[in-house]
């Protein structure tokens, strides 16, 4: 389930992962998949950039609300609108609440989504900045202070919100854990990979 992040340029927004079938997450209004994110965490932490990291993510962008979906709705099966429904009519809400788990396999899904996704998106490239002098990044339209670029690097790494099946996490999301890790500084100083469904906030 996405959580309440705080962000510097537009207050509390959404972010996180939307279904458990998926391993696309939402930032608000993009969309892009945690393998990606991943990569492009990993990139940042290997780059040697004194002042500012700069690059580009291509996400997926849906403008209108409709065309996003009703997520509840959806998780309830009572009302399968725009994106988010026609994915919960392939990948419907578990009956069984302890089956409520993001699934680490949800990577193979990709191509279906992507489809899914086509139908109701624009696919654009947005900016990454991760400056050093100011300890603030860039996703996009999206500012966010080094705690909170914390926050949102340590949700996907616990698989957000009802967290990993049997918290067996991906090997994309371990290897990002590791290269972060081996390098704790600048925008990664502080960082703490914690266990406790605590470090969250709705």
């Amino acid at each position: 389930m996405p959580l309440a992040f705080d962000s510097l340029s537009h207050g509390s927004i959404a972010f996180g992962f939307f279904n458990i079938d998926s391993d696309m997450l939402l930032l608000d209004r993009y969309f892009f998949f945690s393998t990606d994110f991943c990569d492009h965490i990993s990139t940042m932490v290997e780059s040697d950039d004194k002042e500012a990291f700069r690059t580009s993510w291509p996400v997926y962008h849906i403008e209108a609300p409709e065309d996003i979906g009703d997520l509840m709705g959806a998780i309830h099966g009572v009302h399968y609108q725009g994106f988010i429904g026609d994915l919960y009519r392939r990948f419907p809400f578990p009956e069984k609440p302890e089956d409520f788990k993001q699934k680490p396999e949800g990577v193979k899904t990709r191509g279906i989504v992507e489809e899914m996704i086509a139908q109701y998106a624009e696919q654009i490239e947005i900016p990454f900045i991760a400056d050093k002098q100011t300890q603030t990044v860039e996703i996009g339209a999206y500012s966010f202070s080094r705690p909170s670029f914390h926050e949102l690097i340590t949700y996907v790494w616990r698989g957000g919100y009802p967290r990993w099946k049997d918290e067996a996490k991906p090997d994309y999301v371990l290897a990002m854990k590791r290269a972060i890790e081996q390098k704790k500084a600048g925008l990664f100083k502080g960082i703490a990979f914690i266990e406790s469904p605590s470090a969250f906030h709705a």
